[in-house]
């Protein structure tokens, strides 16, 4: 990236002390890095906490996923028989007990990056241990796709949960049926409206509510297995495996349904960050996982004892007085799982800006204590887009819970694939121990994926759209970028060269403080040239500032600085942040006490770039286009930086590419 931007990709060398030819940035070794969580909540407050930001997804699965997996093999009007659907029980709850408990909860959260969790947090800590660069672009690509992958789910989640229990209606108060598609679109807009005010006093009460949400699901639960209780022999594998063996492809097909009962098992370890992995594998053993199967079992009992309620079987595990109540308590807890979610995707999008995948764009903190609680305006309103589009075209959650599955399984595969190389090389697992271990994920979630492939003409095809377009977005940001920094670097000045003219030139010093924002610390900035071309003075005090962007989560305060005198009064000034921060510059600068940096005295120079096509052009005719769209739309450096905009000097640079 040019000056303007002061940041670059990140490379995961270990060697790499400042920017390479491309603008990697450095790394610091492991050592160094440090657990800034010691304000984690803890006890209760940590439980409550990982209910109702960890669990929501996977905890609203119940209102949609039996009910899509057994209309596969049935439906009201031709019932499905009883050891289809004890079948049906046991490949959720042997899904549950292999994806989400022995792959997620026991193995990949082990694989944390400072404490952080989540694709992208892997794929930094898979490319930090691998010595190929070519693999590491490959581990990258990776991350990314799952990445991608999972801004598609967050555009479906909210969509399908908020549907699914607005659908209760039709049980509740059938007359009020054709409203189910306006309620829905309405709660959906007061839920992304409701971003901009952050979710620090929600949150809050989120964790009760699903407190009493995962309660009551487990009580439900054990009223519909009271009435057929041979149900609980679903928890033996063998009807699992009799229901595959038996129905061929039928089975392959029903899996497609089935993995709808894990989706939001990412979250684990995306949310790691936020509570540490003692909360939620004790939330998920002693109370998550319990209720979810209790509620899994009670709707197919139920279902064997009256096939009629496959129609909506979750809410007809309740007697009619609970109805209205329980369709009140599932809004609230698909409003919760939509919101974890949207967060998510917030978190996501910020890595992605921090390690240069992505345009700089508007981040809010929307709380004046806690980092992680940020708003992205465009981000949000794409996202609200998305979702009303998915429920008015689709109309119901069983004709959405198509799009559903691709996304999730297909991000299973990429953190399958990291997780792979990290127990490989970080925990020093044995190549077969690896093999045997993550090559049975793989093909189970390949299975997964392949029985999801199959919906692509049904929905699945969204999922896939959205994160082809990120995707595409992503690597055509790159390449400009890229194409950029190479034309500024065949016409850089070398620092050393500059400084040796410097002493010989009657360049006028005046007094100030000037700040230029850099890429590559061994080149003059263009700004610094324009500046002297046009204005002909120097400031007294001048300041050569690059922001890297680390690949791990953050930087220890005392690592944040790295200053070297280049001549009398001009410096070299390193600045790092981890990929889980957001950058503060004049607050990072207010640390340089040993040159009495003064901020309200500082002024920031930086260089606009004003790309245009080359008469050999490097970039097809429409990727110039999305490349110029997103650089003309990129927040400004002085917003994203925190710089004052009263003090940033701008100057235009035609680039040809």
């Amino acid at each position: 990236m040019s000056e303007q931007d002061g940041m670059s990709l990140k490379d995961p060398s270990p060697d790499a002390r400042y920017p390479d030819a491309l603008g990697h940035p450095t790394e610091l070794p492991p050592q160094e890095e440090t657990d800034r969580h010691g304000g984690r909540p803890k006890g209760i407050g940590a439980l409550l906490g990982v209910l109702g930001v960890v669990y929501g997804d996977i905890g609203t699965s119940p209102l949609y996923a039996l009910q899509s997996s057994v209309k596969t093999v049935g439906s009201v009007e031709h019932p499905a028989q009883i050891g289809e659907v004890i079948g049906m029980a046991s490949l959720i709850f042997w899904a549950l007990m292999l994806i989400v408990t022995i792959k997620y909860v026991l193995l990949v959260m082990r694989a944390d990056h400072n404490g952080e969790g989540g694709i992208i947090a892997l794929m930094s800590l898979a490319q930090r241990v691998c010595q190929s660069s070519y693999f590491r672009w490959v581990f990258g690509l990776v991350g990314i796709a799952g990445a991608c992958l999972f801004f598609g789910d967050s555009i479906i989640t909210p969509a399908v949960s908020v549907l699914s229990a607005v659908e209760g209606i039709e049980i509740a108060a059938p007359n009020a049926s054709p409203f189910i598609i306006p309620i829905a679109l309405v709660v959906l807009l007061g839920l992304f409206a409701a971003q901009a005010l952050g979710t620090g006093k929600i949150g809050r009460a989120f964790g009760p509510i699903m407190l009493i949400w995962f309660t009551t699901i487990a009580v439900l639960g054990v009223h519909g297995i009271l009435l057929y209780p041979k149900i609980l022999l679903a928890v033996l594998p063998w009807y699992a495996l009799q229901f595959i063996v038996s129905h061929g492809t039928l089975s392959f097909l029903a899996l497609g349904s089935v993995v709808l009962s894990v989706t939001g098992a990412e979250a684990l370890y995306a949310d790691m960050g936020h509570f540490g992995r003692s909360p939620i594998r004790y939330a998920w053993c002693f109370l998550v996982l319990p209720a979810l199967s209790l509620n899994y079992f009670g709707q197919a009992a139920q279902i064997i004892v009256d096939p009629h309620t496959l129609a909506n079987p979750f809410y007809h595990l309740g007697p009619a007085w609970i109805q209205i109540p329980l369709l009140i308590l599932a809004t609230m807890a698909t409003i919760i799982a939509s919101q974890a979610g949207i967060s998510g995707s917030f978190s996501l999008c910020r890595q992605l800006i921090q390690l240069g995948y992505l345009p700089r764009t508007r981040i809010i903190h929307t709380n004046a204590h806690e980092e992680a609680q940020i708003y992205l305006p465009s981000l949000n309103w794409i996202l609200a887009f998305g979702a009303i589009i998915l429920v008015l075209s689709f109309q119901s959650s069983a004709a959405l819970a198509s799009a559903y599955g691709i996304a999730v399984t297909g991000t299973f595969l990429c953190t399958c694939v990291l997780a792979m190389v990290v127990f490989r090389r970080v925990f020093n697992w044995s190549a077969w121990s690896t093999g045997l271990v993550f090559g049975f994920f793989f093909i189970l979630d390949g299975i997964f994926f392949a029985a999801n492939v199959l919906k692509i003409p049904d929905g699945g095809w969204v999922p896939l759209t959205i994160a082809c377009a990120s995707t595409l977005i992503m690597t055509t940001w790159q390449r400009g970028r890229q194409l950029i920094r190479g034309r500024q670097r065949a016409d850089a000045v070398p620092v050393a060269s500059f400084l040796a003219r410097l002493s010989q030139s009657r360049i006028t010093r005046v007094p100030g403080l000037a700040v230029f924002l850099t890429s590559d610390p061994e080149i003059i900035p263009s700004a610094l040239l324009h500046n002297l071309r046009h204005n002909r003075v120097l400031h007294d005090k001048v300041l050569f500032v690059t922001v890297l962007t680390l690949d791990q989560p953050d930087v220890r305060p005392d690592k944040r600085l790295e200053v070297k005198e280049l001549s009398s009064n001009i410096y070299r000034i390193i600045v790092r942040y981890g990929f889980m921060e957001m950058p503060n510059l004049p607050l990072a600068l207010s640390a340089l006490h040993e040159i009495n940096f003064d901020p309200i005295q500082a002024s920031y120079f930086t260089s606009h770039d004003l790309v245009f096509r080359s008469k050999v052009p490097k970039m097809s005719l429409w990727r110039m286009w999305v490349f110029l769209y997103l650089l003309n739309n990129a927040t400004p450096i002085s917003e994203f930086f925190r710089i004052p905009p009263e003090r940033v000097m701008e100057f235009g640079v035609r680039v040809a590419i």
